[in-house]
């Protein structure tokens, strides 16, 4: 949640620093997309044109093309706008790292024209972000990066508290994408409902017992 102030704008917080961040390196694309080879001459989703976010180095937590698979996700889960995107990473992380919106905002405008996202205007100035059929393919595609993306956010998060040990949050992190992403393939059957249902009332039971 944003700081109730900013209700008063009806506007995402950091919608003008997005305006901004679309611009190429020597003045703003008309189409209001990235230059042809993104900030400081590099390509879009290069780790490197992103800087530092508000906390923490992105380089610990994302190699080449993470985030762009973290955000994608975030979007899967819900659609979000650009700040919710931001609060969720630092959420995820213990707020161990925060993401600049010259992060976050790129990278969105890269999944929108990849025909990952559609974007619908929403409260105020607000852009929301609605996942695809092909991002939800590219999404299945890297499965396990993914998983692996968010173990070590899980981690992150574990380590700055007294949170369980890593094993569990990957094992419980494993199990929330599993499910949906199966659930996002389509329509489950009767016997498939009754075989998921019946393993997660096993793990819950398991768990209790434990």
């Amino acid at each position: 949640m944003h700081p109730p102030f900013l209700d008063a704008f009806h506007a995402d917080p950091f919608d003008a620093y997005r305006v901004r961040a679309h611009r190429g390196p020597m003045g703003a694309d008309p189409r209001g997309r990235p230059g042809p080879h993104g900030p400081h001459g590099r390509g879009p989703g290069d780790r490197r044109m992103f800087g530092r976010g508000g906390r923490g180095d992105l380089a610990r937590f994302f190699a080449h093309g993470d985030l762009r698979l973290v955000i994608l996700h975030l979007i899967a889960e819900k659609p979000r706008h650009g700040y919710e995107i931001i609060k969720a990473i630092e959420e995820r992380v213990g707020g161990a790292y925060s993401p600049s919106p010259g992060t976050v905002y790129p990278t969105l405008t890269l999944l929108e024209e990849l025909g990952h996202v559609t974007v619908t205007p929403g409260e105020g100035t607000k852009r929301l972000h609605t996942i695809t059929p092909e991002g939800q393919s590219f999404l299945d595609g890297n499965r396990s990066t993914l998983e692996a993306i968010l173990a070590r956010m899980a981690e992150a998060e574990a380590a700055r508290g007294d949170g369980p040990p890593p094993s569990v949050v990957r094992a419980k992190e494993g199990l929330k994408l599993a499910l949906q992403m199966r659930l996002a393939r389509g329509p489950l059957s009767s016997d498939q409902a009754a075989a998921i249902t019946a393993a997660l009332e096993a793990a819950t039971a398991a768990v209790e017992r434990a």
